[in-house]
């Protein structure tokens, strides 16, 4: 029977984990997971861990849920996976139609894949196959500075983080990035270069991909939705198409259901992944309109089709799952709920800048987050290991620190997050002044 010591010894036999630096489990070994249930993860000593970050921002209604797993369980009675390639299933018809209308108006097909970052590939593969069938040479894609869209190769093309990017320069596509709103450049600089890049360059440019409103992976970085407007509409201006990255804000997690519906923007490709089957089984889809879709509707000799395909493509678990969550979302209030819980948290953990350490807090729908300034080395990674120790999965982002809860956590829960923080706080803030 495993415990943790035997689970923790045979996992670093065999397992390579990801954004991991190994020699770092030579001091914090990883956590063997047994089960789930709500906010909860358990090891297998039984020590209960609050998922402060829906396990990479995926877990929306956190572990375990009676629905989900009930609709799971009924699904693989009947199917569990077909491939999409000529073929189709009830669960995968359902959910499309109810994606569309859930969207609104400009967007009318739905092309899956099995993971955030194959739904970046898709749409920057659709774009450029698009111009290509119109005629139009646009070799380069245009990003944010500070921008995450993921780590296949594509995808990697066009996130601005050095520490993911920087090794792999040499086998990226060719990318333009320009700077966005921050403590250093205001909107309006921003759009001016913006402008300078596109009056250069800006008919070589195939698509513009942003996060709407939130970098997640760039250090949890909020941006004006003004800034966001004012750029599509100049991109618009040049034939670029706008190619909105929602993996992470998505389904809820910006306080409406989509970040684009507080921009006011249609985007050409809408790239959708994590929270979609809240935490169960991979699926993302990208979902486009109907005068995209006709670019590549010919005749198959005309070579128009658009070739590209994964195995598990629309898998029959992933979308019961999917549709799962949609039925949450529409029966419970989620939306409203999570408003109600915006402004408590909001309220509590703006208590934390009493702290000396703590800097620029912040929060948009349920997403919080911090800044930890300590002359500590690697202090993110060591407020990490000594909040697990408080029962709580904070993984931060180098300094930054966020908390991305599942939608169903209590009052109570929240308050013995914040209390948790608080005593870690206190404890780096007494090792910085070299009392421990």
């Amino acid at each position: 029977m495993l415990n943790n010591l035997s689970a923790q010894i045979q996992d670093l036999n065999y397992i390579w984990h990801p954004c991991t630096q190994h020699k770092d489990h030579e001091q914090l070994p990883p956590i063997p997971i047994a089960s789930g249930k709500g906010v909860y993860l358990y090891d297998f000593n039984q020590k209960a861990y609050i998922d402060c970050i829906s396990s990479w921002w995926v877990n929306l209604f956190g572990h375990s849920h009676p629905y989900i797993n009930a609709k799971l369980a009924e699904q693989a009675q009947e199917l569990e996976h077909t491939l999409l390639a000529g073929f189709s299933h009830k669960g995968i018809i359902s959910y499309s139609k109810r994606l569309i209308e859930l969207l609104g108006q400009g967007f009318d097909k739905c092309f899956y894949a099995d993971n955030g970052s194959s739904a970046v590939e898709v749409a920057l593969k659709m774009s450029f196959h698009r111009h290509q069938i119109l005629n139009n040479q646009r070799p380069i894609f245009l990003t944010l500075e500070n921008s995450y869209h993921g780590e296949t190769i594509g995808a990697l093309s066009l996130s601005n983080i050095p520490l993911y990017q920087q090794i792999y320069k040499p086998l990226l596509l060719q990318s333009l990035n320009t700077p966005i709103p921050s403590q250093m450049t205001s909107t309006q600089e921003a759009l001016e270069k913006l402008e300078n890049i596109l009056k250069e360059k800006g008919h070589q440019i195939c698509a513009f991909i942003l996060e709407p409103l939130i970098q997640c992976a760039g250090g949890m970085h909020f941006y004006p939705k003004e800034y966001l407007q004012q750029a599509c509409k100049l991109c618009k201006q040049y034939g670029i198409d706008i190619i909105f990255d929602e993996i992470a804000v998505g389904f809820g997690r910006t306080g409406t259901m989509f970040a684009f519906e507080q921009c006011n923007i249609t985007p050409d490709f809408l790239c959708l992944s994590k929270g979609i089957t809240a935490g169960y089984l991979p699926l993302s889809v990208v979902v486009t309109n109907n005068e995209v879709f006709q670019n590549f509707y010919a005749p198959y000799e005309e070579y128009k089709a658009f070739l590209h395909s994964h195995s598990y493509t629309g898998n029959a678990l992933a979308i019961a799952c999917a549709n799962a969550t949609l039925d949450i979302f529409e029966s419970e209030q989620i939306l409203q709920n999570n408003a109600k819980k915006h402004l408590f948290i909001t309220e509590l953990f703006g208590q934390l800048q009493c702290f000396a350490c703590v800097s620029n807090f912040r929060s948009l729908g349920m997403v919080f987050a911090f800044e930890l300034d300590l002359d500590i080395p690697r202090a993110g990674f060591v407020f990490y290991s000594l909040a697990l120790q408080h029962g709580l999965i904070l993984r931060p982002l180098g300094n930054t620190i966020y908390f991305m809860p599942p939608y169903i956590i209590t009052q109570e829960e929240i308050i013995q997050v914040y209390e948790g923080i608080c005593s870690v706080l206190s404890i780096l803030e007494n090792k910085q002044k070299g009392y421990i």
